[in-house]
């Protein structure tokens, strides 16, 4: 698992391309935010295949794996048990280092747990 911390106005896909850097996966499963033919193009160059439905206003709609894209669903049940620790919701931490070690500690947690 990657994390890469951004601020709030950043839209997520800036980030797709180096969260996938150097990853040696059969499958890159993401929402519709990371819809972009540079992220896919990417993907699709290291030997993984894109589980990435296309956004409504596309004009040409891509394929995509329907059932395994319902393992996304993990991933956001996840984040949601990490969210319910409050100094990760609220953002207390005023540094963006202590900020995402307080998201790996509480990651390590809800997997233990």
């Amino acid at each position: 698992m990657r994390f890469i911390l951004t601020g709030g106005q950043v839209a997520d896909v800036t980030q797709g391309a180096a969260l996938v850097a150097n990853l040696e996966t059969e499958h890159v499963i993401a929402d519709k935010g990371y819809d972009s033919n540079e992220l896919v193009e990417t993907i699709e160059a290291s030997g993984a295949k894109a589980v990435i439905p296309p956004r409504s206003n596309r004009t040409k709609k891509r394929e995509y794996d329907k059932h395994l894209y319902k393992d996304r669903n993990l991933v956001e049940r996840f984040i949601n048990k990490v969210k319910q620790c409050r100094r990760i919701a609220t953002r207390y931490e005023k540094t963006a280092r202590n900020y995402l070690a307080f998201w790996h500690l509480a990651s390590i947690i809800v997997l233990l747990a």
